[in-house]
């Protein structure tokens, strides 16, 4: 591990970015430019003192985790994030269709629609970043681990990956869920990550296995989403997708359904979003 290496890089990717860059407010005036350690660590979803110790080539070899999580953060290209894992001692993960590393591009424009619930997703389903709306609509993912990061897996094995949505949706939203995995699955049917996936679920779920076997196909590029928050009651929103080129990755944007008062519920959501509010459970 390049220790001083690492340091530097950080130090100066960090030195970089603007607090606009990452969907921070500015704040009161820097004495320094770029983001500060403590919002770098926010970000990452780690303590200020743990990537403190990085910048001042004191601590200990990141994990694969904790590297994926401030490559997103300082909004790293594939270049950059490969070079973090070198400076580190990890092999840099591949970039075919499992690859889960967030582009910058992407990242700016989510951090852009700071009044609008957004988030990327895998092409199984997998949450890798949400912006501030979207957490405030359907609950943090962020500490969400393994299989609970899925959004299939949860809606099919755990009773509250349903609870946010009204009963007389969950047939058509189980379908589509189904639908969508046979369209990646035949996509990539020799991929190890998707194989394991499918198989986890046919083998954890009766009712996926039965879905499955109806062998209905469709990717999910538009769909109405009902979500019933616990402060603002149900929001009626209209979720379209957007696909990276190699539609490995999607940015899903919660727009207010046309004709219902989502608009006005989603504003309200924003204002009250500092306050505690009763986590929800999937979305």
């Amino acid at each position: 591990m390049d220790r001083p290496g690492l340091a530097d890089f950080l130090r100066r990717r960090r030195e970089q970015l603007t607090p606009a860059d990452v969907g921070l407010p500015p704040g009161v005036r820097r004495r320094t430019p770029g983001l500060r350690r403590d919002e770098v660590a926010l970000l990452a979803g780690m303590s200020t003192d743990y990537y403190t110790r990085l910048e001042q080539s004191r601590g200990p070899r990141p994990s694969t985790q904790v590297l994926a999580s401030l490559a997103r953060a300082l909004r790293f290209s594939s270049d950059e994030r490969d070079h973090l894992y070198h400076l580190c001692g990890h092999g840099a993960p591949g970039r075919g269709l499992g690859d889960k590393h967030v582009g910058p591009g992407i990242l700016h424009m989510l951090a852009k629609l700071d009044d609008t619930p957004a988030t990327v997703i895998t092409d199984l389903g997998e949450v890798l970043v949400q912006n501030r709306m979207h957490s405030l609509l359907v609950g943090d993912h962020g500490e969400r681990r393994g299989l609970d990061r899925f959004y299939a897996w949860r809606w099919f094995t755990d009773p509250a990956g349903r609870a946010l949505f009204p009963e007389e949706d969950w047939d058509r939203l189980g379908r589509s869920h189904v639908a969508d995995l046979r369209a990646t699955a035949a996509r990539r049917a020799a991929d190890a990550d998707v194989i394991e996936f499918i198989g986890a679920l046919r083998a954890g779920s009766a009712e996926f296995e039965l879905l499955w076997n109806e062998h209905e196909v469709a990717v999910r590029l538009s769909d109405t989403k009902r979500i019933r928050h616990p402060a603002v009651g149900l929001v009626e929103t209209v979720c379209e997708t957007l696909l990276t080129p190699n539609a490995a990755q999607r940015l899903l944007v919660y727009l207010p359904r046309p004709g219902t008062d989502a608009a006005d519920r989603l504003a309200l959501l924003r204002v009250i979003g500092t306050q505690t509010l009763t986590p929800a459970q999937d979305g």
